[in-house]
């Protein structure tokens, strides 16, 4: 029976980690609360809902190339024409492009996203009840990696507790069986999670997805890149621009 101290850290890994992600959803699930009053949404606003930082720091590259303050080329740099910013996120750009006014697209891009001037934003959508707290993201994707290492440590104990010599009357189908239990438990909620957890990971809260879904992104281009990102740029070699170092972000 020696394989049973191996099945009892596998029980409360699964306990813990699987319990740990239910508080979370039930955080996630929390109505976020939000001021009275409808508002309409900026572009910067869409974006970040959308897509997130990343999306954001594209949009503004977009932004500022349209207006002829930046040139994107599609070797993946960028050249500053007009080295004075119009609001604070163009000139998060002009510092992430730095005094030599030329820099690689996907280092603009990084430099961007973590500016000050998106936090910010984050914060306002967040006060708002339009996006969805980061302590909240945060703390469903940290309950997710636990249920993932769980998983992992209830894999190898249960292989350490086959491999092991003959346990008498207790054959191996058996012991299977006591590590499948918190095996299926894990790899359960790991689906639940994917499903039912999943959009409340995302940028927008549900009152956000709501404004989202009331753009109209037909007659102006920005707000299309806002609300379905890159995909809507239809100039090819400006995509090819601004995707260069893009995949290294899932979720843009």
């Amino acid at each position: 029976m020696f394989w049973v101290l191996f099945l009892l850290p596998a029980m409360v890994a699964a306990g813990l980690s699987c319990g740990r992600l239910c508080l979370a959803a039930v955080a996630a699930a929390r109505p976020q609360p939000r001021p009275d009053g409808e508002r309409d949404l900026s572009c910067y606003e869409a974006a970040f809902l959308a897509g997130g930082p990343y999306r954001v720091a594209d949009l503004t590259l977009v932004s500022m190339h349209r207006a002829r303050r930046l040139l994107l080329a599609h070797t993946g740099w960028a050249t500053v024409v007009v080295p004075e910013g119009r609001d604070d996120l163009e000139r998060s750009v002009l510092t992430a492009i730095g005094p030599g006014g030329q820099e690689r697209i996907a280092a603009i891009r990084s430099g961007t996203a973590a500016a000050d001037a998106v936090r910010s934003l984050a914060d306002r959508l967040a006060r708002a009840g339009l996006a969805v707290p980061h302590t909240v993201r945060s703390g469903v994707s940290a309950s997710v990696r636990a249920v993932r290492s769980a998983t992992a440590l209830i894999t190898a104990l249960a292989l350490a507790a086959l491999l092991m010599p003959g346990e008498g009357d207790t054959g191996r189908g058996e012991i299977a069986a006591w590590f499948a239990l918190p095996l299926v438990l894990t790899l359960g909620c790991l689906v639940i999670a994917r499903v039912e957890i999943h959009p409340y990971t995302r940028w927008a809260s549900p009152d956000g997805q709501r404004l989202l879904g009331g753009l109209d992104a037909a007659g102006d281009p920005l707000t299309a890149i806002a609300v379905r990102g890159l995909r809507a740029v239809d100039d090819p070699q400006l995509r090819t621009a601004l995707t260069s170092g893009r995949f290294a972000h899932r979720g843009q």
